[in-house]
């Protein structure tokens, strides 16, 4: 049976892109049901409505806490019977609560070889610290940022003539590259979590 699947972003929406592409050249395994946002504006939404997908956001700011604001989201996701949620440059940390629902059932990007340069800063902290390796990765969610169980990694090499700005758009493209895939590994039912190990299962 095929997953419904989530996208939560908060911006651009180019990781967003990339899954709809790679679904509409290939097949991710699964179907975009809804594209989510805490930005009535991001422009993540309108890539959405041009793909047919249903779009929605909610103001995190008219809420007393961040949990009565989650609650909603919860009701749209149950609404849309979804089996995945795939953050994609969604600038919001999720609670126990949403945590806890789709436990196992939440992919992240970093922009980084986790655990290194963790955090929102993971390009540039790695350009800026002079490593030559950096690269991608894709992980489960859990209760701590950037520290799930890893899924696919992939390494992004930095020249000594790159610029930050030119570093930045290798590491989107190896990001457009593994995010598909590894949603495809989650909808075709081939990951298997055995504690901080994720074991990819053979066709």
């Amino acid at each position: 049976m095929r997953k419904k699947i989530a996208v939560f972003a908060s911006g651009f929406g180019s990781n967003l892109q990339a899954l709809i592409d790679f679904n509409t050249d290939g097949d991710l395994g699964g179907d975009i049901a809804l594209v989510f946002s805490n930005d009535p504006k991001a422009f993540a939404l309108k890539r959405a409505k041009k793909h047919n997908i249903r779009a929605g956001s909610i103001n995190p700011s008219g809420f007393a806490n961040r949990q009565d604001f989650e609650v909603e989201i919860l009701k749209i996701l149950k609404e849309e019977k979804i089996d995945l949620i795939v953050l994609a440059g969604y600038m919001f940390l999720l609670t126990p609560l949403i945590i806890g629902e789709y436990k196992n059932r939440i992919l992240n990007i970093h922009p980084a070889l986790l655990p290194s340069f963790k955090g929102t800063r993971g390009i540039k902290d790695a350009f800026e610290y002079g490593t030559r390796i950096s690269g991608v990765t894709v992980h489960f969610v859990d209760g701590e940022p950037d520290n799930g169980p890893i899924i696919m990694q992939a390494p992004v090499f930095i020249s000594q003539d790159d610029t930050l700005d030119e570093f930045e758009k290798k590491i989107h493209k190896v990001e457009h590259k593994i995010y598909p895939q590894a949603v495809k590994l989650f909808c075709g039912d081939k990951l298997k979590i055995e504690g901080r190990k994720v074991e990819i299962l053979p066709e």
